[in-house]
């Protein structure tokens, strides 16, 4: 008669959690999505970070806002894929040599090659996205800054244009 081989029964582990809390003890992705909604909502109700977000939209929806051009203001406005990582570099670069500048007296205005009167400005000057171009305050294209750039380059680059098309 042939003995039947027994398999050895584990012991369970004395130092490891039992496995109903060892899953509570591990966030998943819906707890970190419902923490982060209320401290959204937190920031937002205790009043400091609900001005904050309001001005941030604003600010954002005037950065679109491609009636600015000609204005009485020179304007930098960049030709923008939202989806192309090199015009979002260059969007921050631009920003940095803008705030480099350390006053208003040029504008930024982004156009969304994604959007009809984006895709509209950017076929009428003859350029594509991660391009910056440069209007004086009546409106008219002085030049064009193709490609990536840092952010000193680019705050010569205003300098000069402030220099030639600014006010003062």
């Amino acid at each position: 008669m042939k003995r039947k081989k027994h398999k050895a029964k584990r012991q369970p582990n004395p130092q490891s959690p039992p496995p109903a809390v060892k899953a509570a003890a591990e966030p998943t992705r819906r707890d970190f999505l419902r923490t982060a909604r209320k401290g959204a909502l937190i920031a937002v109700v205790a009043g400091g970070g609900g001005w904050f977000v309001v001005n941030d939209v604003r600010a954002t929806m005037r950065e679109h806002d491609l009636t600015q051009i000609g204005n009485g203001t020179p304007t930098v406005v960049q030709i923008h894929d939202p989806e192309c990582p090199r015009c979002v570099a260059l969007q921050r670069e631009t920003r940095d040599a803008l705030c480099e500048l350390g006053d208003d007296k040029l504008q930024f205005v982004v156009a969304n090659i994604r959007s009809a009167k984006g895709a509209e400005l950017a076929r009428a000057h003859g350029v594509g996205n991660v391009t910056l171009l440069l209007f004086d305050g009546e409106g008219r294209r002085r030049d064009i800054l193709a490609g990536p750039a840092e952010s000193d380059y680019l705050a010569a680059r205003f300098r000069q244009h402030l220099a030639r098309y600014g006010d003062g």
